[in-house]
């Protein structure tokens, strides 16, 4: 058996119990501060204030923060989009919910990314923040929360596999599965439902993730880069697409 199809089996065979006993175990409620849906101050080890790093009438250099990053798979792209569309009353197309993955692409003299990337990773507006992120009298919100990808459902943790993104984290079980990252609201009762719930979005987006990975290998063309209409081609799943999310010609 192949090294992903191994721990595609052993994503499958994670105990969800097990997964939620080490959640309850360390204790999580969401404070809506905004740290996980926003860019961050180059300093701060992850997220910040919305606005921070520009002026308070909107001026300001946005460069000054890092902007937010978070996986985001092709059919999370087209459930966003629908939401957004339904909660605004307005068209969203690909480009408005998903960007590509900026981790492989480089800035060629124009400034413009060019190269290849295998991810998707939600829109940030000109602050760096998420495009779907909302806050009122400093109370976080997520505009389409209902259908959010899996990466934000299971924030702050993730499951540590081969062939998952396994960003760092401070390991919560004793086999170091379960990896919890910096949030202001770990340490929070947690009740056993809300655990349990956790822990199978946590269980579905490791196996998601290893899906992901195994179509994007079996589907990579290393050709289809010469047929791209633009200077960024990224593989998903579905195959390979521009930044607009459109098939590449030949796909």
């Amino acid at each position: 058996m192949e090294p992903l199809e191994a721990e595609l089996e052993r994503a499958r065979d994670l105990d969800a119990g097990e997964l939620a006993d080490a959640i309850e175990s360390i204790g999580f409620e969401c404070t809506r501060c905004g740290g996980c849906c926003t860019g961050y101050a180059p300093d701060e080890p992850g997220g910040a204030p919305a606005g921070e790093g520009v002026d308070d009438d909107g001026s300001g250099d946005p460069a000054d923060r890092e902007p937010h990053t978070a996986t985001v798979f092709p059919d999370e792209v087209r459930a966003v989009a629908g939401a957004a569309e339904a909660e605004f009353g307005e068209s969203y197309d690909w480009r408005d919910v998903a960007r590509p993955m900026p981790f492989g692409l480089s800035a060629g003299d124009d400034g413009e990314l060019a190269g290849e990337t295998f991810e998707w990773a939600l829109a940030t507006d000109d602050c760096g923040d998420c495009a779907f992120y909302e806050e009122t009298d400093g109370q976080g919100a997520c505009a389409v929360h209902d259908d959010r990808p899996l990466i934000c459902q299971t924030y702050p943790f993730s499951v540590a596999l081969d062939g998952t993104s396994q960003p760092m984290g401070e390991a919560v079980d004793e086999a170091g599965v379960v990896r919890a990252h910096e949030c202001e609201g770990l340490g929070r009762d947690i009740s056993r439902e809300d655990a349990e719930e956790l822990a199978a979005s946590l269980k579905e987006r490791a196996v998601r993730e290893l899906e992901e990975a195994i179509g994007v290998r079996d589907g990579y063309d290393p050709t289809a880069a010469d047929r791209a209409d633009g200077d960024v081609v990224v593989f998903d799943s579905e195959g390979a697409k521009e930044a607009d999310g459109t098939p590449v010609d030949g796909d």
